[in-house]
């Protein structure tokens, strides 16, 4: 006997072999066994999930001799016939060759012909979306009132593109993609039957490879043979796939999660000098990543996690190592690395940037959050007062003092003489730079950022900082109070202020003076631009120009750097 390809081979004979589409199996055995099938079904999906072969099998649950039945025989001369493609009865056509309106017509006067030898003629077209427009209005009528012996199967990878006066016409079934683990399934199956000795990793990467077609993954099983004989082992796999071995993440995600940049450096190169697409490597980055986010969050979430059980071991593994903040923080990272690989000229760069900002995450070496920045554009005086606070307990106010400049809290106020030079502007320990705070998680941590811009700085009590929010922040204020965002916050005060604080979190009274940090920004910027349309108004060409031309200034566009307020630095 000649060699079939296993995509053939092992294609499903009945429904209970399918795979994948357990919705579309139910519905159409209930349909048959309580004789209720219709005159046009559509199955679309894509490719290798199985319309063809479940056309197949309906209409061997129609002609079988034993039938309609949910449970064709495969022995009568009608199921043996249809499974060789040899029915007179069944008529498989392909819509991208027989796509015009007289191949429809010719279609429509074999309609009316009785079946040879069973109940129904059955029409099969697959690809049916490339019919022309003519051809589908020339099947409309048809497609609306059959002869009671024709039975329309249409399958399609692109339902989008069939007009709706025939979907309306069809019971329509969408095929789902095949989950990895049932490809899997399949694949241990067969090359358990076929005397192919294939270990779980390679299984695993065959039916990633396949992308949930089965078609593609029995297809590559193929492959694999042709090039490895009957023992498949994961370094042919690799070659013939042009993919990585597994061992390959895993040395970048344990350098990752060992805080090692340089090795987690190299481990990309290694990468690279096998000549790997990096843009499918950082994808098993970001699948990787979210495993651990789903297995931080699901006790049990093997039924989550598409992966070998030594795959699952591993992941188990590494989320055990991280809290849920850092998986999340790990996924944003190689997401934002794999969306700018893309269109990218250096798609290596980008790459081996994000495994050094993802190595740092959490790591003692990374120093926390950015170090304050000297000078923000915008932020008031060092010597102003912050909203609800306090001049320091203890301390002459400014006004008092020689100086309205606060004290550095590198040099106790004890130790130095009354008559020192004036220090540079710093924290007291009764003081806190709020914007600071908030401008340094938000370069940090922009989703814990987000969640500060509704904030205000209540006051400071010893070393309880209060925030409050207005009730219309209600679900930011929730957020802030879980723990994870809570201690993101503390360490940046931690950071700003130089000594342990703790963090209350309190709702705004109606009227609250306290202003939020998004309001503090737009009060700057409306005086910013206020100054910058004074400058522009008093401008002696400007003036010069509404004289002789008699206008009015409607717009101005700023062309070089903002230039600050008054008092603030620039």
């Amino acid at each position: 006997m000649e060699y079939q390809v296993s995509a053939r081979k092992h294609r499903p004979m009945t429904f209970t072999e399918v795979s994948g589409q357990p919705h579309v199996v139910r519905t159409l055995t209930n349909a048959i066994a309580a004789g209720r099938t219709a005159h046009a079904y559509l199955f679309s999906g894509m490719r290798g999930v199985g319309k063809t072969t479940m056309a197949r099998i309906l209409a061997k649950a129609l002609n079988c001799e034993r039938g309609p039945t949910a449970t064709p025989c495969l022995e009568c001369v009608n199921c043996l016939e249809i499974g060789r493609g040899a029915s007179f009865d069944v008529l498989e056509i392909d819509g991208a060759s027989s796509n015009s309106v007289d191949d429809v017509r010719e279609m429509r006067e074999t309609i009316k012909t009785a079946p040879a030898h069973g109940r129904y003629r059955i029409y099969i077209i697959d690809e049916v979306h490339m019919l022309s427009t003519a051809a589908f209005n020339a099947l409309l009528k048809t497609l609306e009132e059959p002869p009671p012996h024709v039975v329309f199967i249409f399958a399609t990878t692109e339902s989008h593109k069939i007009p709706s006066t025939i979907l309306s016409r069809c019971q329509h079934f969408t095929f789902r993609r095949i989950s990895r683990r049932e490809i899997m399934e399949t694949l241990k199956r067969i090359a358990q039957g076929e005397g192919i000795a294939i270990d779980d990793r390679s299984v695993s990467a065959l039916a990633r490879a396949s992308d949930g077609s089965m078609r593609d993954a029995l297809s590559l099983l193929d492959q694999a043979v042709a090039f490895g004989g009957n023992r498949v082992t994961g370094d042919d796999l690799m070659t013939l796939l042009g993919s990585f071995p597994r061992e390959r993440l895993r040395e970048v995600v344990a350098a990752v999660l060992d805080h090692d940049g340089a090795r987690a450096l190299r481990a990309v190169a290694a990468v690279q000098d096998r000549g790997c697409d990096l843009r499918q490597f950082c994808r098993e980055l970001v699948e990787h990543a979210r495993d651990l986010v789903v297995t931080k969050l699901a006790a049990d979430a093997d039924d989550l996690l598409e992966a070998a059980p030594e795959e699952l071991a591993e992941i188990k593994a590494d989320a055990a190592r991280l809290s849920l903040d850092h998986a999340q923080e790990l996924f944003r990272i190689f997401l934002q690395a794999e969306e700018g690989l893309r269109p990218s000229q250096h798609p290596w760069y980008i790459l081996e940037m994000a495994v050094i900002r993802a190595s740092r995450l959490g790591s003692d070496k990374a120093g926390g959050l950015p170090a304050r920045p000297e000078a923000r554009p915008g932020a008031p005086p060092a010597a102003a007062p912050k909203p609800g606070l306090a001049p320091p307990a203890g301390r002459p106010s400014p006004a008092e003092g020689p100086s309205n400049k606060s004290l550095s809290p590198d040099r106790p106020p004890a130790s130095r003489p009354a008559a020192s030079p004036p220090e540079p502007p710093a924290q007291t320990p009764t003081a806190l730079d709020w914007e600071a705070v908030v401008s340094r998680i938000s370069s940090e941590r922009p989703n814990v950022g987000a969640f500060l811009e509704d904030a205000a700085l209540v006051g400071i009590e010893g070393n309880i900082v209060t925030i409050g929010y207005h009730p219309s922040a209600g679900a930011s204020m929730q957020i802030i109070q879980k723990e994870d965002y809570n201690r993101v916050v503390v360490e940046a005060c931690n950071a700003v202020s130089g000594r342990p604080i703790r963090l209350r979190v309190v709702t705004l009274t109606e009227g609250s003076a306290a202003r939020t940090v998004g309001q503090l920004r737009r009060q700057r910027e409306e005086t910013t631009d206020l100054r910058f349309r004074e400058e522009v108004l008093s401008n002696p060409v400007v003036q010069d120009a509404l004289s002789v031309l008699g206008g009015e200034v409607r717009e101005m566009r700023r062309r070089g750097p903002v230039s600050e307020p008054d008092g603030a630095p620039g």
